[in-house]
């Protein structure tokens, strides 16, 4: 009564295993480097833009932009730059600082008081100052109010005024101090001309209390190691030896 049908299955072929050729092991590490290859050697953007064909509209335009491979300027941490690329890229504007302005100040600082220092020095070693000295030690006046051992009053002494022997202007005054006290002593001298020699105008101590004594009532001492009240009789040959040395070589005599 029933038919029987029968359904005739195929079974799927089965694949036969190949044997592994000798050049399939070398595949992964061909595969390998080729990508490091192309990892280390990038086509840059300017050049794939060359490689490509373009119109002249184009062309002109890429010309005018100048596209270039450009690298990111270098950023504070990165290290040391051991090259620089011509087509690098500029820094910003506001990235771009004036380093020297919080040292410049002081630089001037500096500057400024080495230079008075050296100016203080110089009036300090001038032979006017050590002139002064000599004559304060020597006047009566002046170790009656100081006493003796007379010098400047501190360590680092400091000349105020001004010392201009080029025009012939003197006025300076400081400090000095003996084994009585101390006092602030001032000298003031100006030549008229140039041929002339200086005059003093004023020679004076200011003690502690305020007190100004003048030390130029007993004579101006200055005016003696000038040279200037000493009158030596001359003979008749002797007038001829003058007028060969005059000048500075005169000059120099009369200074002794």
């Amino acid at each position: 009564m029933w038919n029987h049908v029968h359904y005739h299955v195929e079974k799927p072929p089965t694949k036969k295993h190949a044997k592994p050729s000798p050049s399939s092991h070398h595949t992964p590490t061909a595969a390998m480097l080729s990508r490091l290859i192309q990892r280390r050697q990038p086509l840059p953007a300017s050049l794939r833009h060359c490689c490509k064909p373009s119109s002249p509209s184009s062309s002109r335009t890429g010309n005018a932009l100048q596209r270039r491979w450009i690298t990111p300027a270098p950023k504070p941490g990165d290290g040391p730059l051991m090259t620089r690329r011509a087509d690098r890229e500029l820094p910003e504007i506001s990235q771009v600082r004036f380093r020297w302005g919080r040292t410049l100040p002081i630089f001037l600082a500096i500057v400024t008081v080495c230079s008075i220092s050296i100016f203080n020095y110089q009036k300090t070693s001038s032979p006017i100052v050590s002139s002064t000295l000599y004559a304060l030690r020597t006047n009566a006046q002046a170790r009656a109010i100081l006493g003796d051992d007379i010098y400047f009053k501190h360590q680092i002494p400091w000349i105020r005024g001004q010392m201009n022997q080029m025009q012939g202007r003197i006025n300076i005054y400081f400090t000095v101090r003996g084994t009585r006290g101390w006092a602030t002593m001032r000298f003031t001298s100006h030549r008229p001309s140039s041929r002339s020699l200086f005059e003093t105008t004023e020679w004076s101590l200011t003690t502690e209390d305020g007190t100004w004594v003048d030390l130029l009532e007993g004579g101006d001492p200055f005016k003696g190691l000038l040279g200037d009240d000493v009158v030596v009789p001359l003979e008749h040959g002797d007038v001829d030896d003058v007028h060969a040395t005059r000048g500075f070589r005169q000059q120099g005599v009369l200074n002794k």
